[in-house]
């Protein structure tokens, strides 16, 4: 099926950083896109901000997000970018194994799970999981604490589910790179419009383009 001409798309953490820029990005495409934040104040604000819409979504509650999915009917492309960063180590009693997982692959999968009868009726969607170097087996796992091994199994997540999304959906992972963003930190050399390139390149790919991949700067990244 052909792309619509306005995809609706949704975008987690879409408040701040890499998410905001993806959100400004697919905007300019001509996306109809709804931020989701789990913050409502400063989710509203930057939703306001880019003229798009707002849904409060915490991965943490899977109420919320059942709720945003089904009374919007699904979206055409879905951006899991939001995520979480704790240096605890996987011994600690303090780690944020749980949490990580949750935010990283569960609810991620929640989300596509939730939209496939959309995708489905219309036979095309795009699913973009934002993940890291850091959690390369081929960088060996360095992502500090939890993330890294959430984001190896969305890595993982992304590749097995190639095999059974409806036919016309393409599902791609991408490291956006070192970005200057709260997570990021200050000295990071990229800017958030330039980690926002690939997901958003990824979020737009043609009939013809790639799925089950890995990408950086738009080209295939070792798992």
């Amino acid at each position: 099926m052909p792309r619509p001409l306005h995809p609706t798309a949704l975008v987690t953490g879409g408040n701040r950083g890499i998410g905001r820029a993806i959100v400004a990005g697919l905007k300019a495409k001509g996306c109809a896109v709804t931020l989701a934040a789990r913050d409502e104040d400063e989710g509203r604000r930057a939703a306001a901000d880019l003229g798009v819409a707002f849904v409060r979504i915490d991965l943490t509650d899977p109420d919320s997000y059942f709720d945003a999915i089904t009374q919007s009917g699904g979206f055409d492309i879905l951006v899991n970018n939001a995520g979480t960063l704790n240096e605890v180590s996987l011994l600690s009693p303090k780690s944020d194994f749980d949490q990580a997982m949750e935010v990283m692959v569960a609810a991620p999968l929640d989300l596509i799970r939730l939209n496939v009868p959309h995708w489905r009726e219309t036979g095309w969607g795009r699913i973009v999981n934002l993940s890291s170097g850091l959690g390369a087996h081929a960088e060996g796992l360095r992502g500090p604490g939890a993330y890294g091994v959430a984001k190896a199994a969305l890595n993982a997540l992304t590749r097995a589910l190639v095999r059974d999304l409806p036919a016309g959906v393409k599902i791609n992972a991408c490291h956006p790179g070192w970005v200057a963003t709260r997570m990021g930190g200050k000295n990071a050399p990229r800017t958030v419009e330039e980690g926002a390139d690939t997901p958003v390149w990824l979020a737009m790919l043609p009939d013809d383009g790639p799925t089950g991949g890995f990408f950086e700067n738009r080209a295939p990244k070792p798992w």
